[in-house]
């Protein structure tokens, strides 16, 4: 005779309120502790994107206060002396400076030049040290992003995130429909094939 016994459900624990509670507790405290992932510091620095500075973390290429870490989440604060390949590093509050840049004024980022830049136009917007994300010519107008945030810079750089752009142009005369199929088709700008998704007239 065959005893009937209770089906045993699998046991699948469920996270509680108070483990929820203490992971936001947790989390909380390395907010208010001041300190930051030691990758993210490196990124701050501008010299990598957080992906490759795990990289030089595992290859032993930086320290923290003297002594060498390979610590994958390794957390540093403001006072730590953080150094790459002994060069020391200074990890910058990531800035980002939008300019609706002016006409005559130049692109170019490097200091003691004749012209005016860019650079003089946003000067006063924060003490860190910034570059445009795209270039404009002195004759061109438009919105210029600044930043110091390298993982941004390479991701809207990078050809492959195809981050579109529009163009406004004012001619001298009127376009014929043959001008507008041509640049529809594409046409060369300095060896460079320039293509365009969509062509209009404004007014």
């Amino acid at each position: 005779m065959k005893r009937e016994g209770k089906s045993r459900k699998d046991f699948n624990p469920k996270p509680t309120k108070k483990s929820s509670f203490r992971k936001k507790q947790n989390a909380k405290k390395r907010v208010e502790d001041g300190k930051m992932r030691l990758n993210k510091f490196i990124a701050n620095a501008g010299i990598c994107s957080r992906r490759e500075a795990d990289k030089f973390i595992e290859a032993g290429v930086v320290t923290v206060n003297g002594v060498g870490v390979t610590e994958m989440g390794h957390r540093v604060s403001s006072t730590d002396i953080v150094k790459f390949n002994g060069q020391k590093l200074k990890s910058d509050t990531p800035r980002y400076v939008l300019l609706n840049k002016p006409k005559n004024y130049s692109g170019r980022v490097e200091s003691g030049t004749a012209t005016s830049s860019v650079m003089q136009l946003i000067a006063a917007s924060c003490k860190e040290k910034v570059y445009p994300i795209d270039k404009l010519n002195k004759s061109e107008t438009g919105l210029l992003l600044f930043t110091n945030d390298s993982d941004l810079a390479k991701k809207l750089t990078n050809k492959s995130q195809k981050v579109k752009a529009i163009y406004q142009i004012t001619l001298d005369k009127n376009l014929r429909q043959t001008d507008l199929e041509k640049i529809r088709e594409g046409f060369l700008v300095h060896g460079k094939t320039c293509s365009f998704d969509s062509i209009s007239y404004i007014q």
